[in-house]
């Protein structure tokens, strides 16, 4: 029975390990930064700005405004709001502003529905780019600009830019913004840096259109859109580009109860579009698609907060009934914190910070909860309320 136990704590321990190692190397690979000279493009591309918007009476009139405030010019850029569900005064108000507005209304609403309708209702070779803003998100007036120049090196074909927290008003958000800031560090910014693809991340993120057309118009995911269409592009070998200095702010979770929707909404289309593609690993690495294979990598992975919440838990354990065994998950734990502090940016290094951390235990347990409602979060869209509480 203890040569058994012996087996399977390594086992659990390799797997573990591999994890916390990746993080560690991206997250110091984040460190060293390469301040880009601006290039001024020579033209300005053709943008189309899609925002799908499912019951966003309350968010979406700043959102379109700050869209229409951009220091590009008016006729280069169309902003394309797709209204789902949304109340009629909302409608009425939106009628009243320079945009496309495109009024849906279906059984069962996901983002992949209302952004193909878009694709369908506008002229195909009218736009250069295309991108995706959300609902709740709000960008600065040279937003276009930073973008614009980024596409006019005709090597780029896919932006993300960086999406940080436009509110910090309980310490969920604040918690829910460290968590995206780890994620810019260490699958984007740490990414790049290594020579791989930055993590597309929902919002914010820009196409070459005839790109983006092609990939969505075959795209069935229900929730995580992203995620079927970052695997399906970095199959081809599609290079995702990463702009850490251009900005979208995103509203952060400021309830619990969000925060496990949501949560569960990302674990589902996380394992969703791991069995869509597994099937291609071995045909990856055989044609060296790594950046393929490291987002596969990455869909496979637990979670931060379940890595975490795991490996202390182990090591607290065998730390009481195996002392002998514990030592090793110790040292892998301590990895993993170094990791998400050389990932946390120190604006973020407040007192405040050790009160958000308090909500790690119990976001561990709502998301332990998720691993066992997935199959039924990947069968209806499942929404995220939005709106800054005062």
């Amino acid at each position: 029975m203890e040569q058994v136990l012996l087996i399977f704590d390594w086992i659990l321990y390799v797997l573990f390990a591999i994890n916390v190692l990746y993080l560690l190397v991206y997250s110091l690979a984040s460190l060293r930064r390469h301040p880009d000279k601006p290039v001024l493009a020579k033209e300005h591309k053709r943008f189309a700005l899609l925002i799908a918007a499912y019951k966003e009476d309350t968010v979406i009139i700043d959102t379109v405004q700050a869209c229409l405030a951009q220091d590009y010019p008016s006729d280069k850029y169309d902003v394309v709001v797709i209204s789902d569900h949304m109340q009629p005064s909302t409608n009425e108000k939106l009628r009243a502003l320079p945009i496309k507005l495109l009024q849906v209304d279906f059984e069962k609403s996901t983002n992949t529905k209302s952004l193909k309708a878009a694709l369908e209702y506008l002229d195909k070779d009218s736009y250069d780019v295309a991108l995706i803003i959300d609902a709740d998100n709000v960008i600065n007036s040279s937003y276009l600009v930073e973008l614009n120049n980024a596409f006019g090196n005709l090597e780029v074909q896919v932006v993300q830019t960086h999406r940080i927290a436009k509110n910090l008003n309980t310490n969920m958000a604040y918690l829910d913004a460290i968590s995206e800031e780890i994620n810019n560090s260490i699958f984007r910014l740490g990414h790049v840096n290594l020579g791989m693809s930055a993590a597309l991340i929902g919002s914010g993120m820009a196409f070459e259109y005839s790109l983006f057309y092609k990939a969505m118009m075959s795209n069935t995911s229900v929730g995580g859109f992203d995620r079927v269409l970052e695997m399906k592009l970095l199959f081809h070998r599609v290079f995702f580009h990463y702009l850490p200095d251009t900005y979208v702010l995103d509203e952060k979770i400021q309830k619990t109860k969000n925060f496990y929707q949501q949560r569960r909404r990302w674990l589902s289309a996380q394992y969703y579009s791991l069995g869509e593609f597994v099937h291609h690993l071995i045909p990856a690495i055989r044609d060296r698609k790594w950046d393929f294979c490291d987002k596969l990598f990455q869909q496979a992975s637990f979670s931060r907060v379940l890595l975490l919440g795991f490996t202390f838990l182990f090591s607290l354990c065998l730390s009481i009934w195996y002392p002998s065994l514990a030592c090793k998950w110790w040292v892998i734990f301590g990895l993993l914190l170094l990791a998400l502090v050389v990932a946390i940016p120190r604006r973020f290094w407040r007192w405040r910070l050790v009160e958000a951390v308090c909500f790690v235990p119990y976001s561990f347990l709502l998301m332990f909860i998720n691993l066992f409602r997935l199959k039924e979060a990947n069968k209806r869209f499942i929404h995220t309320e939005h709106g800054v509480e005062e």
